[in-house]
């Protein structure tokens, strides 16, 4: 249990819940989370299958109309062929990455992972005794890895190298070339690939989401980690989903009869309805989220001490706070503490994360311009 992490955001969360039961005002960009309902047809098809008795097991893998319905979806957004007993659904997207590494990794096994990156990658290695190898995200560089340090990274030892685009924290995304040179430096080398793309369908600026598993011959190499809880709005619903080989497919959802029996089912008939009706709602939110960032980003950029790159998907900015004098973590808690605004320190995505902080801009025009005007405050005094 020592070698277990966390995730900062719910403990950031519960301090900045606290100081509210107290009086406080928080401005809180510091949780990974739509700040939107779920989309109304997707909610009544829920409500529908709760009415019509989707309330009982199912199987472990999914029912076999997401499972159908996912399969087509990853099949044209793509452009592979995808079945649908390649399909594990199941509650959020963390257990594919828990039931990946536990699958994949023995005692001393190598796991390459983004750092900065989802705290989750690093904590699951470690638990299972693998060996953590970061590989950094560099501002100069946008974010998007170095595929010469990739390459000099790799060893004997290498079972795994987890990818992320759109990323979480930075926001970076890996283009369609990056992604090549990273398959041509693994090579034919026995390693497999988790590449998380929980944030695909939220790119900016007319940017287009590309998938390692789009590649020839790294399908069967790829396990693919996506959901609907950022794309439609549906964090509390826990609902992700992996997509593998059939063999691979097999053993994990052995995890998952072991773990969780099934996903419930009646969230399941929603998922069905949210890939296969109207997108509408995930374009607004888009769209919205290019917005905000857009405000936050000009405002940080004002602000002595703070400068931001203009992140290309997800909805979070990642400004450079270096000259600013402070470390992360002491100034996240200042800035919570005395100025009421909640963000994640960059540390709490890992040692290359210092020098940074995140601000999750899921939260509305108005709270953030707010956010902007209390750090701008913060830094008058402080700096």
């Amino acid at each position: 249990m020592s070698r277990l992490g966390t995730e900062t955001a719910f403990e950031v969360l519960n301090k900045a819940r606290a100081l509210e039961r107290q009086g406080r005002n928080i401005v809180h960009l510091e949780i990974g989370e739509p700040d939107f309902d779920t989309p109304a047809n997707v909610v009544e098809a829920g409500v529908n299958a709760l009415r019509k008795g989707w309330t009982h097991y199912g199987p472990s893998a999914g029912l076999p109309e997401l499972r159908q319905t996912i399969a087509e979806y990853v099949s044209e957004s793509r452009g592979v062929k995808v079945a649908s007993d390649e399909v594990v659904v199941v509650p959020g997207g963390k257990p594919i990455i828990f039931f990946t590494i536990l699958s994949l990794i023995d005692d001393g096994d190598e796991v390459i992972y983004p750092n900065p990156g989802f705290p989750i990658y690093e904590s699951m290695i470690r638990y299972v005794g693998g060996r953590p190898v970061p590989i950094r995200l560099r501002e100069e560089r946008d974010f998007s890895l170095d595929v010469d340090e990739l390459t000099a990274l790799i060893s004997d030892r290498t079972k795994l190298l987890i990818l992320n685009s759109p990323q979480n924290p930075t926001g970076g995304v890996l283009q369609r070339n990056d992604i090549e040179q990273v398959a041509r430096a693994i090579g034919d080398r026995n390693i497999m690939i988790l590449s998380d793309e929980i944030y695909s369908r939220l790119l900016f600026d007319g940017g287009k989401h590309f998938s390692i598993m789009s590649l020839p011959g790294m399908q069967e190499r790829t396990i693919l980690l996506d959901g609907f809880s950022k794309t439609y709005a549906m964090t509390g619903w826990r609902m992700g989903y992996g997509v593998m080989r059939a063999d691979l497919a097999t053993h994990i959802t052995r995890l998952m009869t072991n773990s969780n029996s099934c996903t419930a089912s009646f969230t399941q008939m929603a998922g069905v309805e949210a890939i296969r009706g109207d997108q509408t709602s995930v374009d607004r939110m888009r769209e919205e989220f290019q917005r905000r960032r857009d405000v936050f980003v000009a405002g940080l950029n004002k602000i002595k001490g703070f400068s931001c790159r203009l992140p290309k998907g997800a909805f979070y900015v990642f400004p450079n706070i270096t000259q600013t004098g402070w470390q992360s973590k002491p100034l996240a808690d200042a800035l919570l503490d005395q100025a009421g605004i909640a963000a994640l320190s960059g540390t709490a995505f890992g040692e290359f994360g210092e020098g940074y902080l995140r601000f999750s801009v899921a939260n509305s025009v108005e709270n953030l311009q707010e956010a902007l005007v209390r750090l701008d405050q913060w830094t008058c005094k402080n700096l």
